[in-house]
């Protein structure tokens, strides 16, 4: 008998002795809420496993599905084990499979996996606004569960700081308007939090700001109970614009982010900056707790400016005010872009600093900078930005390179993995995969991997499904797609133009995959429909590879369209442009099947979480700001428009259809000799803001659903496609 036997067959005889004892009751509530049918027949044992980080074991004990684990988390992650390799079980962010199975699996050989990864880490700022602006308890209950089910052990908590701040600024004499004009409105808090904007999206009520604060301690105690670890927000100088009006202190103006207006920087080393982080923790303590280890901030993001401040100096002011309020508490840095400074970092305890290494799937800062200077970090991806629509993920990438730094001389630095998407609404295989890697010793073969994850997303397998997803493999999901922010883009969802190259300021159009080899797995999917179409999971992802498939088709009667405008060619442009049009026509069809994509569910999100007629407005407001135009008040700096787009019944149709219907009028015209003047696109897209708030503050309307004619309109649309 090896090792590893012995220690098996020893733990088997523990647990039969000793299965009168119910541990981790906060995971036996999320399987109650999540698989109420394994509930009776689940064991929880708490163990401990000697030297061991995160752990479980894995085992049917007198008839019982046993969990023996060390620790909340390792004991959600087993069950989750259980669930997607016996049950064929899952969560997500795009559908769940989670009903009962006929019978409960044995577990014939007990299986015990540690945790590689110390950290197994969660979300980005952004994703608390392009996915959670709206979420209401019930949401993050969920939330939760698939984050605990998942691994997750430490996870960013960018609601709530509203009330922190609102308290820090009372303190210091700020009227109610004042404070306004800092606070954001609900959907563009992150962006607040890092510094970049201030007021935008606002005001928010003081109830309102109080109920966000109420749901955060709600999260912190739910999140406690299944042994997640929450990273709050850190005081690193970012200050109101206006605190240089009202203080003599020294304090460097940020200038703008794009067309925003940034928060001030008050330099950590004077006296006011003591006096503020002391309000700051104080008021972080008395609403959210004294045993916060975690606080997440990066003075100087993405351009912010030093001045003449002295950055290590800095770097250990700021890191000694959150030592003093919080002793032992990591600060957690974003490895973005040339963040975090290195001389901000260079005189700081390393010890108590976290680094996220956040664009993996491009860079490899970790190692160009020697770990970081020699600071802990976890390896991270982003893979989305702005929640924008589309297939994609470098998922061999992702195993290749988790395993290199293991494998590196900097592996004593690495602390774990995480996901820091944008927007996490899409791709679901990308965080299932990057989370289960942490606990993964050896690496991991994604072509097998994958087998294992298409069964417990549908709920079964075949031959079919399986091609599919290699040839997903060798096209959307390779790692070979070259420098990438987020998923090729939907031309159909573009500002019109002659000359577009992307959608968004920092997208692309250029679909770097084998497109041939994506479109048989299209095929095969809707090939797939009569066995899977009664599978939510299948349909949603049905509809999600044809609207990629249908931008591909987009790409090229563009081409044709500009080819025949060129040439001056009207019969040609005539047919070319409606051929374009009935795209849209034919994406609107395929979205109008699923909730998941229309807009009206999350219209109904942003109305339902507060009964305040006026904060449903705003909160409606800022959903439609976000996803059309972001926001500007300046024309001339409009670079964030589309940054957020979205592929949404009737958006499709109302807003994109539309706007594009404006351009080739316009195009029409002057190929007829008629005076055209150009599109102000900048106020037609608010104007559209304006009158669907209105419609939908009339009319709310419902998400609709039509599955049963999915398959057969699948197919009419493939079979139309051309490319």
């Amino acid at each position: 008998m090896n090792q590893k036997s012995f220690f098996a067959t020893l733990l088997f005889l523990s647990l039969c002795l000793g299965l009168q004892a119910q541990d981790f009751q906060g995971v036996r509530g999320l399987v109650k809420r999540r698989a109420p049918w394994l509930n009776k027949s689940l064991a929880l044992k708490k163990v401990d496993f000697s030297g061991q980080k995160d752990a479980f074991t894995l085992s049917t004990v007198a008839g019982k599905v046993t969990v023996a684990a060390n620790s909340p988390s390792a004991a959600a992650f087993g069950v989750n084990w259980y669930l997607k390799y016996y049950c064929h079980r899952s969560m997500s962010h795009m559908g769940d499979n989670m009903g009962a199975v006929d019978k409960l699996p044995m577990v014939n050989a007990p299986v015990h996996i540690e945790g590689l990864a110390q950290y197994r880490y969660a979300l980005n700022y952004c994703t608390y606004n392009y996915t959670m602006s709206f979420y209401n308890w019930e949401d993050w209950q969920k939330e939760l569960d698939y984050m605990a089910l998942s691994g997750v052990n430490l996870m960013l908590v960018a609601n709530g700081e509203e009330a922190v701040w609102e308290s820090v600024l009372d303190a210091l004499g700020y009227s109610q308007r004042e404070i306004d004009a800092f606070i954001t409105g609900p959907a563009f808090n992150a962006w607040w939090l890092m510094g970049n904007i201030q007021g935008w999206g606002g005001p928010m009520t003081r109830k309102e700001i109080a109920e966000r604060a109420h749901l955060v301690q709600q999260m912190l105690r739910r999140m406690k109970e299944l042994g997640i670890e929450p990273v709050m927000q850190a005081f690193f100088g970012m200050v109101p614009s206006s605190l240089k009006n009202k203080f003599k202190a020294h304090i460097v103006p940020q200038g703008n982010w794009l067309a925003f207006e940034r928060p001030d920087i008050l330099d950590p080393s004077d006296s006011l900056f003591t006096r503020i982080s002391d309000l700051f923790y104080g008021a972080t303590k008395k609403l959210y707790g004294k045993d916060i280890r975690f606080f997440s901030g990066d003075p100087f993001h993405e351009g912010g400016k030093h001045g003449d401040i002295d950055l290590k100096e800095a770097g250990i002011k700021i890191q000694d005010a959150m030592q003093t309020a919080f002793p032992g508490a990591i600060w957690v840095l974003q490895g973005w872009q040339a963040n975090p400074d290195k001389h901000l970092i260079s005189g700081v305890n390393k010890k108590d600093i976290l680094i996220q290494e956040l664009f993996g799937e491009n860079t490899q800062n970790w190692e160009d900078r020697k770990g970081y200077e020699g600071t802990p970090f976890i390896w991270c991806t982003v893979t989305n930005f702005g929640e924008r629509p589309g297939v994609n993920g470098k998922l061999q990438r992702f195993a290749d390179e988790i395993h290199r730094v293991r494998n590196s001389p900097y592996a004593s630095l690495c602390k774990g993995i995480g996901i820091m998407p944008e927007g996490i609404n899409n791709n679901p295989v990308v965080y299932e995969l990057m989370l289960e890697l942490g606990w993964h010793k050896n690496k991991v073969d994604v072509n097998r991997w994958v087998k294992s994850y298409i069964y417990a997303r549908y709920g079964k397998t075949d031959s079919i499904i399986q091609q599919a997803w290699q040839y997903l493999l060798q096209s959307a999901y390779s790692s070979n797609l070259g420098y990438a922010e987020g998923p090729f883009e939907n031309i159909l969802c573009a500002r019109p133009g002659l000359k577009i190259t992307s959608v968004s300021s920092w997208g692309s159009l250029n679909k770097k995959y084998d497109l041939m080899a994506y479109k048989k797995a299209v095929a095969l999917y809707v090939k797939a429909w009569p066995e899977y179409k009664n599978q939510q999971t299948y349909r949603i992802d049905l509809v999600n590879l044809l609207m990629q498939q249908i931008g591909t088709e987009a790409d090229s009667v563009y081409a044709r369209v500009v080819t025949a405008y060129t040439n001056k060619d009207r019969p040609l442009f005539d047919n070319a442009y409606n051929a374009f049009l009935s795209l849209f026509d034919q994406a609107e069809a395929l979205l109008e099947s699923t909730p998941f994509y229309q807009l009206s569910t999350y219209t109904h999100q942003a109305l339902a979480l507060n009964k305040d007629k006026t904060v449903g407005k705003n909160n409606l407001l800022n959903l439609l700001m976000l996803n059309t135009y972001w926001g500007a008040v300046d024309s001339s700096h409009d670079a964030l428009h589309e940054y957020a787009y979205k592929e949404w019944a009737p958006m499709i149709k109302t807003f994109y259809k539309a706007r594009w219907v404006l351009f080739f009028d316009h195009l029409r015209d002057s190929l007829e000799g008629k005076d055209a003047p150009a599109i102000y696109y900048y106020q037609w897209e608010r104007d559209w803001v304006t009158r669907k708030l209105n419609q939908v503050l009339a009319n709310p309307g419902k998400p609709k659903s039509d599955s049963e004619n999915l398959g057969k309109l699948a197919s009419q649309i493939l079979s139309n496609l051309k490319y």
